[in-house]
């Protein structure tokens, strides 16, 4: 790429999108942006868009879904709240890594972690008249704040930037003790930030969950994906943290896309705390006449919104989540790749003038994995945003993860070859050359 793609060409394109700032814009808004740009250019965008797994698909859960496929399991319709073997080698997979014990009848598959977060942000909301609203720790996954607006849910959120450590705690408290929180809802590592809540965070978090009566739902989507630990060794220390530890008011949702690189297949699993599962909720009964919370999630939600998760990809979860906590699948070591990834792609963004935006774990210097944030100097969201584009690089902003800073989300996934990373730098200089013309 010898020079940056013009204006108007640019702003053509927007037009037509209906994109009138392009820091608003959803993640799939920008890959059409740049896919309609790469068209036009005749051109290839360096995508850090999309969280697209970089990495090929365990090739176990392909071979276990085939036999499923094989077996005409496909003539029969799913059981709502997964088949055994999905249940059972999920419990062990949270027993292997994260040390939680789970009984597996609280463990139920859903479409993705989108359709299983979409349904409890959608129950959390219905459990007690009085607790209406969601809270997001952010920044977060836009799609997640998306679903409460959809189902035209209170929201409350705040940027754990300014509120790491002793400083949680009373921010948490300054929502809760309204009384109408009804869940909170973060990942962990965090996307997009790659920050790592502390076990002393999660303490907080769980506290303050059960004083106030809090469901906590916590997304494991980059389950064990932080490299700065040794943590691919089922059934030994250390494990995943998880908030878990600190409270019976707890969802996990743990997903399949990133850390098997399934995610073609729309598969995660929604597991309650055994206390959680079996609760009942008078206004659950009174709404739906089922009011023990899992039973609710199951043969309600799930069974309005896609009556259960495809039969064959089930199988498929199950033999990955079994092999991987019977210590035959290394998993970790697979998607460590993503970390190197990000460490040298960092060096280039570095090189170039431009700073990590959320740069600390507390006293540590934050985690290299599948996400990280950049800014440059002084420029906001949509600028910077709009400059990468004209150099044949698209993000996504901070400003649409409920971040308060200035910067974009960094994706490493499609970041692959040699001539990625060279093209990376090449571009980075001509960005920097746009910015030289501005300020000249």
């Amino acid at each position: 790429m010898e020079r940056p793609i013009a204006r108007n060409v640019i702003d053509e394109i927007l037009a037509k999108m209906d994109i009138s700032d392009i820091s608003h814009a959803t993640i799939r808004q920008c890959v059409a942006v740049a896919n309609k740009l790469e068209e036009l250019e005749n051109m290839h965008f360096i995508h850090l868009e999309i969280g697209v797994p970089g990495i090929l698909a365990c090739p176990v859960g392909i071979e276990a879904q085939k036999k499923a496929l094989d077996s005409n399991i496909a003539h029969e319709y799913p059981p709502i709240g997964g088949i055994p073997a999905l249940k059972q080698n999920a419990s062990k997979f949270l027993k292997a890594f994260a040390d939680v014990d789970i009984d597996s009848e609280c463990i139920v598959p859903t479409v993705g972690s989108m359709q299983g977060s979409m349904n409890l942000i959608l129950e959390c909301s219905q459990l007690n008249p009085k607790k209406d609203t969601i809270l997001y720790i952010n920044p977060g996954f836009a799609p997640n704040m998306l679903q409460a607006k959809i189902n035209n849910i209170k929201s409350e959120a705040f940027d754990i930037y300014e509120f790491r450590a002793d400083k949680l705690r009373p921010k948490l408290e300054e929502y809760m003790s309204k009384g109408n929180i009804a869940a909170v809802l973060y990942s962990n590592p965090n996307n997009p930030a790659w920050i790592c809540l502390s076990e002393e965070e999660l303490r907080t978090i769980g506290e303050l969950a059960t004083k106030y009566d809090v469901v906590v739902l916590e997304d494991l989507a980059y389950f064990c994906m932080d490299f700065r630990l040794d943590l691919s060794k089922p059934y030994q220390p250390p494990f995943q943290p998880t908030v878990a530890k600190y409270t019976d008011n707890y969802v996990i949702m743990m997903s399949s896309s990133k850390i098997f690189s399934y995610a073609g297949e729309r598969i995660a699993a929604v597991c309650f705390s055994p206390k959680l599962y079996y609760r009942e909720y008078p206004a659950l009964r009174q709404k739906y006449g089922i009011g023990r919370m899992g039973d609710n999630f199951v043969l309600t939600y799930l069974y309005a919104a896609s009556s259960g998760v495809s039969h064959s990809a089930q199988y498929a979860y199950a033999a990955l989540l079994g092999g991987a906590a019977d210590g035959k699948i290394d998993f970790i070591s697979e998607m460590s790749k993503y970390g190197q990834r990000a460490h040298r792609s960092k060096e280039i963004f570095e090189k170039h003038g431009f700073h990590i935006v959320y740069d600390k774990d507390l006293d540590r210097k934050v985690g290299d994995g599948f996400f990280y944030t950049i800014g440059y100097r002084s420029l906001s969201c949509s600028e910077l945003m709009y400059d990468l584009i004209r150099c044949g690089i698209t993000a996504i902003s901070l400003d649409s993860t409920g971040s308060r800073q200035n910067g974009i989300r960094a994706c490493v996934s499609r970041l692959s070859s040699e001539e990625d990373f060279e093209s990376l730098d090449l571009r980075l200089g001509l960005f920097e050359q746009i910015q030289k013309e501005k300020n000249s």
